[in-house]
Formats: structure tokens, sequence, C-alpha cells
């Protein structure tokens, strides 16, 4: 499908048609609907397709029913989470970024999913380093906190600083690490708010460090956990993971990130080639798994590796390649 510049619409992304439901039973669980508060995370969820994605400007870019474009527009119109970072949502302007996607997911009655992306001396350094500053850092997150709380009936899955705690221990940070999480809970918290401590994939550490981790990190003060963000392993690993770590947690929830899962990983984590984009957003969820969501965005690439351009830059080969299956 191709339409003009300027086309692109605000939808939401849902496994079952609906905008507002009463009472659901999904899953065998009730769940009632937004009229009387925000949910938990589930099955059927309907998230926010943000209007002003890299994939909504490269559909419209191209507009000319191009393998690009189509990959493209298919993508524009997926439900996917919208990340936060301080090289495009600084000081003073993450506040009104979250406030207009809060706007944006009001309109369409549906959930808003952010990563939260800035710690100090990001991904130690390498293919996504940056972040804010020790003392910066604290009033970024207090911002989005903010933000977040002033529109407390539109829910919002916090998703939490993706990689942070696996890569502690081998950037040799875990106190440190483990104390600017406390403190960004503390400044996200808010009533609508679903926060998700990241927690790695089930091939990085052994379950029993992460749950230690995750324990100095505050994971009893938030909904649960995020397995698999930006990453591929495919939707049965994590599911095995997300309730190996859960017990060992005492019982915290997760999401799972199936943005790339379509195909399993093959080993390697950045721009690896022949993958696939996974099962669509708010489609799974049992006891433990809150819901699967698309967190990384596809066709964004990991960094400057097997061809790709530098982190989080729209790269038009991949997502050609993830959506090769889904546009036969």
């Amino acid at each position: 499908m191709t339409t003009s510049p300027g086309r692109r619409r605000i939808v939401i992304g849902t496994a079952v048609a609906a905008s507002v439901v009463v009472i659901a039973v999904i899953a065998g669980v009730f769940l009632v609907s937004r009229t009387s508060g925000p949910v938990a995370p589930h099955p059927g969820m309907a998230l926010l397709v943000a209007s002003d994605t890299a994939a909504a400007a490269a559909a419209d870019a191209a507009a000319d029913g191009s393998a690009q474009d189509r990959a493209a527009d298919y993508l524009a119109d997926m439900p996917t989470a919208v990340w936060l970072t301080p090289e495009k949502s600084g000081l003073g302007e993450v506040g009104p970024r979250v406030e207009g996607l809060l706007e944006q997911a009001r309109a369409a009655d549906a959930a808003l999913t952010l990563v939260v992306y800035g710690l100090p001396a990001r991904d130690c350094g390498r293919f996504s380093a940056g972040g804010l500053s020790p003392n910066q850092y604290p009033v970024w997150t207090a911002e989005i906190g903010e933000a977040l709380r002033t529109q407390p009936e539109v829910p919002s899955i916090v998703i939490l600083e993706p990689d942070s705690l696996a890569l502690a221990p081998e950037c040799g940070n875990v106190d440190e690490r483990a104390a600017q999480l406390q403190a960004a809970i503390d400044d996200l918290s808010a009533e609508n708010a679903w926060i998700y401590l990241d927690a790695g994939h089930s091939q990085w550490l052994p379950v029993d460090q992460l749950a230690d981790l995750l324990t100095r990190a505050g994971i009893d003060r938030v909904r649960g956990f995020a397995t698999n963000v930006s990453n591929y392993y495919a939707l049965d690993d994590e599911t095995a993971y997300a309730h190996e770590l859960s017990r060992a947690l005492g019982g915290a929830h997760a999401v799972i990130d199936t943005s790339r899962s379509g195909a399993g990983s093959n080993g390697e984590w950045c721009n690896p080639p022949g993958r696939l984009v996974g099962e669509e957003g708010a489609a799974f969820g049992d006891a433990v798994v809150d819901v699967n969501l698309w967190i990384k965005a596809p066709g964004e690439s990991d960094g400057e590796c097997n061809g790709g351009p530098a982190a989080g830059i729209w790269w038009p080969k991949a997502a050609i390649e993830l959506t090769r299956a889904s546009l036969r």
C-alpha cells in the first residue's frame, strides 16, 4: 500500500478489534476496561502507533511502491515502542515529547509504550554510546515522570534502560547502575505507568545472577522485567526464560520484545542477516508474561556492523529483509 506524503495516520495495534471494551475475558483473566482506570498490559491491548517514527518518515519520503516503500509503510503501521533518548529529546524537550505522545494515545484510546534510554556511559561506550551526565540524568527522568503524571488515565508501558543491568558486571559498575535505576524508578513512578526493568535475554547471564541484579535495582517496586530488547531470540525461548526468572524473583511479571524474533537468533546481536519480524505486539501473554511488544523498531540499525549505519539510524535494507515474509 502506498499513499502520498503526509498520509501517516494515528492507528492502534491490537490482536482484538475493539476500542473500549467494558469487560473482556483473555486467557481466563477478567480485564476491566480503561473506563475504570488503567489496567495492566494484557493480550489484545490497544497500543499506540506513533505518527512520527523513522519508518513513517521513510514511507512518506519514498511513496513510490518500491520494496523500500512497502517495507517502511508496513512497519510504520505497526505498534512499536517510542525510544526516549537525550540525543533526540534532551532536557526541556523530553517532557513535551511525552505529553504529545500521551495526547496521541488518548485520541486513539491506546496505551503508550516508551523506552527510557539515557543512562550515563550508556552501553559502556560501545555501539550505542552516549547518555547524560550523572547530574543531568535524574533531571531528565524526573521530566519524563512529570509528563506521565499529567494524564493519569492514559496507560503507559515503560521499559527502563535496555542492557543496563546485564552489562553492569562487565562494565564494572553494578553498584552505580543499581543506584541510578532505583532513583529513576522514583522519578518515573506514576499511577498510569507500568515499569519494566531490562533483564537481557535468555542467552546472556545466568538466571540467578540476573535475579540478584534486578533485586538490587528495585524489581520489587515495579511491575517486572523486559527480555530480548533489541535482540532476536524466539518467543518460546524468551517465554521459558521469563518464567524461570520470574520464579527466582518470587513472581515478577515480564514483557518480551518480539519485534525481530521471527527467524530466531543466529548467535549474532548486531544487524545479523536473514532475520524476520516476529509476532505482532500484544498478541501473546500468560500468567507471567503480560504481553509481547515490539520494543526495538525494526528497520533501525543496531550499529556499524554487518554493513549497517550508526545505531538507531533507519536502514532500508534491513527493513526490506525483516518484512520479506510478511509482504509476499
